[in-house]
C-alpha cells in the first residue's frame, strides 16, 4: 500500500475591512472583509484614533499590526 502524506490546512484569515482599504498584505473579498488566503499569521487590532499602541505598528486598513 502506497504511503501518503497530508499536509495541514492552514486556515483562510479574514478580517473587517474597516476602512476603503485592506491591510497590507490582504486582498479585498467585496463584502466588506479582507482576507490573507492563509498566507499570513499576523496578529492584527483596529487603530484606536490612528494611533496603534506600544508594541504595534500601522499596518494600513485602519489595524494595527502586533510585533
Amino acid at each position: 500500500m502506497d504511503s501518503v502524506s497530508v499536509l495541514p490546512a492552514r486556515a483562510q484569515r479574514v478580517v473587517k475591512k474597516l476602512t476603503a482599504e485592506c491591510p497590507m498584505g490582504y486582498i479585498d473579498l467585496s463584502n466588506g472583509k479582507c482576507s490573507a488566503l492563509g498566507l499570513m499569521s499576523y496578529t492584527l487590532r483596529p487603530a484606536m484614533d490612528d494611533n496603534c499602541p506600544s508594541g504595534w505598528n500601522p499596518m494600513g486598513g485602519g489595524y494595527c499590526r502586533k510585533d
